[in-house]
């Protein structure tokens, strides 16, 4: 049996000590001198992905 991929897209999520996935906010990447300074300490932050794209998540990565 050969070995599975992981989907490159989804192995940017990390599990939680809980086994939830997490994730990166979006808008933190350019354009950040018009955004204030709490918006973006907030935005830097992880966040938890939703229950519903959880168990898509799950099957894109077959190891983790």
């Amino acid at each position: 049996m050969p070995k599975l991929k992981t989907r490159r897209s989804a192995a940017k999520r990390k599990r939680s000590g809980s086994g939830k996935f997490m994730r990166r906010k979006a808008y933190k990447n350019h354009l950040l001198e018009h955004k204030g300074t709490d918006r973006k300490r907030r935005l830097s932050q992880k966040n938890v992905v939703s229950e519903g794209d959880a168990e898509n998540v799950r099957l894109m990565m077959p190891y983790a």
